[in-house]
């Protein structure tokens, strides 16, 4: 075995869950590297190492090592005799900054949701902090030219930026099971962790507006989730379900078995749930704000009001075009793959190393 003469880190930060978008986009980031990380060690003496908090620590395996995050490391961040080629931090959020001796760093910016759904104020401290942040890398990607654009207006970046859309699982061989009391066919579909800035507030108003028309608000138990199903109760809104953690394979049964998605988010850096629904053929309707337009492209309807007879009207009528375009909703949700991601992010790699003695393998498929 080739010793290690380079190392590259890959920091998921303090991130608090491997289940939301930037849980997706970690794991698949993480679980590509680590398919690779045995022909990047014998060609070329690179070993990876995975930055994140300790109760992750094995969870791609042992071909990569493990770093734990302390918060700390956003002021002070020393790995020891560890000197790191290439360091990617794979979100903007938190302070920790590549450790000592790093020679390349690379940052992936998700959003700047904050301009669009904070005070100014609070707006203005989360585009300080990440200024600052970025001060000790020198490259960044993005996930999509609205952000991009976002990245040069706000932040006066004017270093690189790279577009690495992300990638969105066809869930279609998964494991389904079906979600008690909901009847397949009949319903429109939103999935969220329910914030404010997901919009899910105008579609209880449509819904209250279409009483004969039923609507799933499913994802993860919170605060926010908890607030809504108290409303739709106090509403007496029979026709609106809140389904709380939900798995992975009834959210898989939930996507299948749905008449429409609807998405009407204020703020998206990408927006992965749509693209999942895509892969279904579902119809799928979007606001037209930063980001979902870019993901969604022609075969997506979208909403120009967010007045509840507007948003029915818009499902009415856009819904049996999208119904005969199931076969190129498929195709363009299958344009956005996480291998050809990952790929991107291990092609910045190598270009950051330098040179290196061969050609790196692609991961087995």
């Amino acid at each position: 075995m080739t010793p290690p003469r380079h190392r590259i880190g890959i920091s998921l930060g303090m991130i608090d869950s491997l289940s939301d978008g930037l849980g997706e986009f970690s794991t698949q980031v993480c679980e590509h590297v680590a398919r690779v990380a045995p022909a990047w060690r014998e060609q070329h003496g690179v070993q990876f190492h995975l930055h994140m908090p300790a109760r992750w620590h094995g969870r791609f395996g042992d071909q990569v090592g493990y770093l734990s995050t302390r918060k700390l490391q956003g002021y002070w961040h020393w790995q020891g005799l560890k000197r790191f080629d290439v360091w990617h931090g794979l979100n903007q959020l938190g302070r920790i900054v590549p450790p000592l001796g790093t020679r390349q760093a690379l940052l992936t910016i998700h959003d700047l949701n904050p301009v669009y759904h904070d005070a100014e104020p609070a707006a203005r401290k989360a585009l300080d902090k990440l200024r600052r942040r970025l001060r000790h890398f020198d490259e960044v990607t993005t996930l999509t030219h609205h952000v991009e654009g976002d990245i040069r207006r706000h932040l006066g970046w004017t270093g690189p930026i790279s577009v690495i859309p992300n990638g969105a699982r066809d869930l279609n061989a998964h494991a389904q099971d079906a979600v008690p009391g909901i009847v397949p066919g009949r319903y429109l579909l939103h999935l969220s962790r329910m914030a404010k800035s997901k919009n899910p507030q105008s579609l209880v108003d449509m819904a209250a507006l279409w009483p004969q028309q039923a609507l799933v608000l499913a994802g993860p138990r919170t605060g926010d989730s908890d607030r809504l199903a108290a409303q739709v109760r106090e509403r007496g809104l029979a026709n609106v379900t809140v389904v709380q953690e939900v798995s992975d394979a009834q959210k898989t049964w939930l996507y299948a078995h749905c008449q429409a998605f609807v998405f009407p988010s204020l703020t998206e850096g990408f927006g992965l749930p749509p693209l999942e629904a895509m892969h279904f053929g579902k119809p799928v309707f979007l606001s037209r704000l930063t980001s979902l337009p870019e993901v969604g492209g022609p075969h997506a309807g979208y909403f120009d009001s967010f007045e509840p007879a507007a948003m029915r009207r818009t499902i009415e009528t856009e819904t049996p075009r999208l119904l005969r375009e199931g076969l190129a909703i498929r195709a363009h949700a299958a344009q956005f793959r996480w291998d050809r991601a990952a790929e991107a992010y291990l092609a910045i790699y190598r270009r950051l190393l330098g040179p290196v003695d061969t050609a790196v393998s692609a991961a087995p498929r």
